[in-house]
């Protein structure tokens, strides 16, 4: 039995054809919407290159680029069929062309849906490559005679101005590791040799941080340098006064700042998906009810369309037994070959 059979006179098959011309030209637009999505997403990621440590956060702008491309493809060819259902003649021509398109439809049309689920699920993932990212953009910020490296303190600086943070996790991060470069330290010096011999592992570090952890709204000209000492500074409590310093890490900003750009495209991917599927369902209805009127002298005779020619049971079952028999010659060809080795082996086995 038919599933989600609906009655189609001739006038409603014609504005169904007529409004469904529209709508897929509206899809091809969504699908353009979709393809810049993924470019846009892209694109800022490809700018944060630097201080991320893996690519996999790449697969949402990928999955959107390839779906938006996609859904192009399937809304032209959706007007054409809606076109050409207005003309008898012309609709028979795409009888063999419909069942592969439903199937690539659907498939493209759900690449849309996992592209939104992943927008949400990469949190975790992007967390994680902007940890490891972060602290390796951080331990190499003195580098900027290593070639490779020499743009990484300019990043660092630029992206702590540009997101108002500081470190990885907060400001102490540049109190672990060495960020002022050899060149710039004076070896003479008895403060830096103590510094250095103070080390296990002979760097210098203090307790300070960039200039470009400075926060410009804070009322107290920045100190950078002796943070946790409160006699370097005049009326200055390290424990408890707000220090004139961006308070978030780094990481935070830019989680923060990917997950809601993310979500926001995720919503926008939502609605096209929605609008794909109307033009994939009311298309099916068109077709259907057009099938019945193929090789009738009458064209404007009331006709059935419906979703699925058989229950959704019966349709599952009938795509598995067509599937196992895809796989069939594969699995006798493979015992085939099992048994000819077999064969050969027994062959060689010499008579006792």
């Amino acid at each position: 039995m038919a599933l989600l059979k609906v009655k189609f006179p001739f006038q409603k098959r014609v504005r169904m054809a007529q409004a469904l011309w529209l709508l897929s030209w509206l899809a091809v637009l969504g699908g353009t919407f979709t393809f810049s999505l993924g470019i846009f997403l892209k694109t800022e990621l490809h700018k944060r290159a630097e201080v991320m440590d893996n690519t996999e956060i790449h697969a949402v702008p990928n999955t959107l680029m390839l779906a938006g491309l996609a859904s192009l493809g399937i809304n032209f060819f959706a007007g054409k069929i809606c076109q050409d259902s207005l003309d008898v003649a012309r609709f028979p021509r795409w009888k063999s062309f419909m069942q592969p398109f439903f199937v690539l439809s659907v498939f493209f049309t759900l690449l849309l849906l996992v592209a939104v689920i992943m927008s949400y699920a990469m949190k975790g993932n992007l967390e994680e490559s902007l940890k490891v990212g972060l602290k390796n953009g951080i331990r190499f910020y003195k580098d900027t005679d290593t070639p490779g490296r020499c743009s990484q303190k300019e990043t660092i600086d630029r992206l702590q101005m540009d997101f108002r943070c500081c470190g990885n996790t907060n400001y102490r991060d540049w109190f672990e590791i060495q960020w002022i470069s050899n060149r710039y330290l004076d070896f003479t010096s008895k403060e830096v040799k103590d510094r250095i011999r103070s080390n296990v592992d002979g760097r210098y570090l203090v307790d300070g941080v960039p200039f470009s952890c400075c926060n410009p709204r804070s009322p107290r000209p920045c100190i950078q340098y002796r943070l946790t000492n409160n006699s370097a500074h005049y009326n200055y409590e390290h424990q408890t006064e707000e220090l004139n310093l961006y308070s978030r890490g780094c990481r935070q900003a830019l989680v923060n700042y990917y997950m809601g750009l993310m979500n926001s495209i995720g919503a926008g991917v939502l609605s096209v998906f929605l609008l794909q599927m109307t033009v994939l369902v009311s298309l099916r209805y068109l077709q259907t009810a057009m099938e019945a009127v193929v090789g009738q002298e009458n064209a404007e005779i009331e006709t059935e369309g419906y979703l699925l020619e058989k229950s959704v049971k019966e349709t599952v079952k009938e795509f598995m037994d067509t599937v196992r028999k895809l796989l069939q010659p594969t699995q006798v060809d493979a015992a085939a070959a099992e048994g000819g080795a077999a064969g050969g082996e027994k062959a060689a086995t010499p008579a006792s």
